[in-house]
């Protein structure tokens, strides 16, 4: 470091290398706010020490920012900003909304992004608060300093670059498409959860679609970034992480399968977050921070301690990801490259080290690294300024987040995630639905409706409530109660047919209503049925005007399987316009004469017949090169054969006249070949002399 150093001073004083307006540092470490100590702490992530204090009282349960020079310690009513070289709090401004933001630690930042308010706040040079138009999904950010957002209630994918105060927005999902952002080789990357595939973001919109192979609820959540070629997708109500393999995005060929890992049942899920080669989750249910390879192998398992609100996950611009518990007590330090975990124990080093000062804790071994320059820098006065203005008083919180209901017998459940608490804890979640209303403490996640009327339609509406009062509320779809074990409804059937026969099908998947998806029953009129797994199949040889219709199969634990409605399309064969050609190419003898032809229907469904005499062979379907046997026939020398073919776009004919050859090849000019009747009157001549 000091020998590039030393180069750079010397290429700058030597005037042979331009000098930077700005030079951008990578953030090292992560802040955390401890609530008993009433103090923001930095935990130096290479050494898992905590080496910097600042106080900054009344602030708990907070989150903490920062910047190049400065932190910020983040409340849901107001922002306090600390001098990272002094530890002294600089002053305090109120936030654009009441509500806890989602924080981003990039180059030009760091910004605070309200999801709810749609509100993007930098707090780097320039400061700034941009306006994003709408609520927003979780944001990704490109190392040039770029946030990427999507907004949840139009589908837009809006870019804020470095420095910039209006959003753009150059890419749309499909109307009714939900949705997530990541990035790929730095670049940003839509997950459409509706249509289960990846799209990358240009400046011309989305890209190609790159198929999931897998089928997402809603609620699946995105990684902020791909590991190891896969890319990490959670699907909570399923209970599943999968890595999916990215490389058919830029490349030409399929992409590998999916590889699928299990969770815990009955558990709530924060995450997934990546590093270079790591995926981190948190089990909110059980306290326990999950770190995963690319390939979905576990790498550890660790219990975050404290108590209160479930843990935060942070990425740290060093490739390390940090977990906050809820009061600040423990931070839990993720290495990025292998996936093991260090609880730093931020309470112990609280009570040995006073603001302004470096920790207490021993100097470094040997196989340590030195302190950081900045540790000298923190060498300061204790903090003699005044203390931070009076928090603000709470407000009501926000309305809860991914609401979804499913319907049972009488019944509907409904699920949601935590509404933003707006500075005071929730106690409750109001659901309600028209004719009646319930009320689920504010730990809750979901709750199951009774007595409800079968084949009515109800919306169900959840809202927060805390001190402060009832937030907003958030809906549901209208859900239909229905019995158990109903069979499944119809599909939405598409059919193509060309004019040789063929007619292609494919299909949506219906309401299942609650069962599982054992096949489809695929038919045709005049092609019989098939039983189809996939959502597509193929018939030929099809004509006129057809009938396609599709069914699904369900089934309801071990019971038997139910046949669904039927969904259905008329599909018609277009006629040929060119008439079709027969060409004889021989003929032959065999039980009879065999005559062979060339048929081409021009693209549409042939018949061929051969007719020798008053002899006719049996009309035949063909195409290409076809045998035609016209049986009981004799002939002497040479013979005339005819050859026709038929098609919705006409007829064609062929003649030809010679000696059939025999089976061996030898011409059969000079053979006296006679029928099967014959050959009975010979014998009985026979019979007669003998007598």
């Amino acid at each position: 470091m000091v020998a590039g150093c030393l180069a750079l001073v010397g290429l700058a004083v030597t005037g042979q290398a331009a000098t930077p307006e700005r030079l951008e540092f990578v953030q090292v470490g992560h802040w955390v706010y401890n609530d008993a100590a009433q103090s923001a702490f930095h935990v130096d992530g290479s050494t898992n020490r905590v080496d910097a204090r600042a106080d900054v009282p009344g602030a708990n349960g907070s989150q903490v920012a920062q910047g190049d020079g400065s932190g910020y310690v983040v409340e849901r009513n107001r922002i306090t900003e600390f001098d990272k070289a002094t530890l002294s709090v600089e002053e305090s401004t109120p936030p654009p909304a009441p509500e806890t933001p989602f924080v981003m630690e990039i180059a030009g930042g760091p910004y605070l992004v309200y999801r709810n308010a749609g509100q993007i706040v930098r707090l780097g040079d320039p400061a700034a608060t941009v306006p994003a138009g709408g609520p927003l999904s979780r944001p990704v950010a490109t190392t040039d300093g770029t946030v990427w957002a999507h907004r949840a209630d139009s589908g837009s994918i809006c870019e804020l670059p470095k420095g910039a105060a209006v959003m753009t927005c150059p890419a749309q999902l499909p109307p009714g498409h939900g949705g997530g952002l990541t990035l790929v080789g730095d670049s940003p990357v839509v997950l459409d959860t509706t249509g289960d595939s990846l799209h990358r973001v240009g400046p011309d919109g989305l890209g190609e679609a790159l198929p999931l192979g897998i089928k997402l609820s809603p609620s699946a959540q995105v990684a902020n970034s791909a590991v190891g070629g896969r890319l990490a997708i959670a699907d909570p109500e399923r209970n599943q992480l999968h890595l999916i393999d990215i490389s058919g995005l830029d490349q030409d060929h399929p992409s590998a399968k999916p590889i699928s890992v299990e969770l815990a049942k009955g558990s709530r899920f924060n995450g997934p977050l990546s590093s270079s080669n790591v995926v981190a989750m948190i089990d909110e249910t059980r306290g326990e921070v999950l770190t995963y390879d690319a390939d979905g192998k576990l790498k550890s398992t660790a219990k975050v301690p404290g108590q209160g609100t479930p843990p935060r996950l942070a990425k740290g611009e060093d490739n390390r990801i940090y977990v906050d518990s809820s009061d600040g007590s423990h931070v839990l330090v993720v290495n990025g490259d292998d996936g093991t975990v260090v609880d730093v124990d931020v309470d112990k080093a609280a009570s040995s080290q006073t603001a302004g000062a470096p920790s207490a804790d021993p100097e470094p071994s040997g196989d340590q690294p030195p302190p950081r320059q900045q540790d000298q820098r923190q060498q300061a006065p204790p903090n003699t300024q005044q203390a931070p203005p009076p928090v603000a008083k709470a407000t009501p919180p926000g309305a809860p987040r991914k609401v979804s209901a499913t319907s049972g017998d009488g019944s509907i459940k409904v699920s949601w995630s935590p509404a933003a608490d707006n500075g005071a804890r929730i106690t409750a979640y109001r659901v309600t639905w028209t004719g009646g209303s319930t009320r689920v403490g504010g730990s809750s996640r979901g709750t199951t409706i009774s007595g409800l009327t079968n084949g009515t339609p109800y919306v169900i509406t959840v809202a927060a409530e805390n001190s402060a009062g009832i937030g907003a509320g958030a809906g549901a779809k209208a859900v239909i109660p229905g019995p158990a074990n109903r069979p499944a409804g119809a599909p939405v059937v598409t059919a193509n047919a060309t004019a040789a026969g063929k007619v292609s099908v494919s299909w949506t998947q219906p309401d299942l209503r609650g069962g599982t998806l054992v096949h489809y029953l695929v038919s045709v009129t005049g092609k019989g049925q098939r039983t189809v797994s996939a959502s597509s199949a193929e018939f030929t040889g099809v004509t006129g005007t057809a009938t396609v219709t599709v069914r699904a199969v369900t089934k309801f634990g071990s019971g038997s399987t139910l046949t669904g409605a039927t969904g259905s399309r008329k599909v018609t064969v277009p006629a040929p316009s060119d008439p079709p050609t027969i060409t004889i190419t021989g003929v032959r003898v065999g039980t009879g004469l065999i005559v062979d032809v060339t048929a081409n229907g021009k693209g549409a469904s042939a018949t061929c017949q051969a007719k020798y005499g008053d002899a006719v062979s049996a009309s035949k379907a063909c195409s290409g090169a076809t045998s035609l046997p016209i049986n009981n026939v004799g002939y002497i020398g040479a013979v005339t054969v005819t050859a026709t073919i038929k098609t919705s776009g006409g007829t064609g004919s062929d003649s030809w006249t010679g000696s059939p050859s025999m089976r061996s090849g030898i011409p059969g000019g000079s053979l006296i070949w006679l029928g099967p009747m014959a050959l009975v009157g010979l014998r009985r001549r026979k019979e007669k002399e003998l007598l």
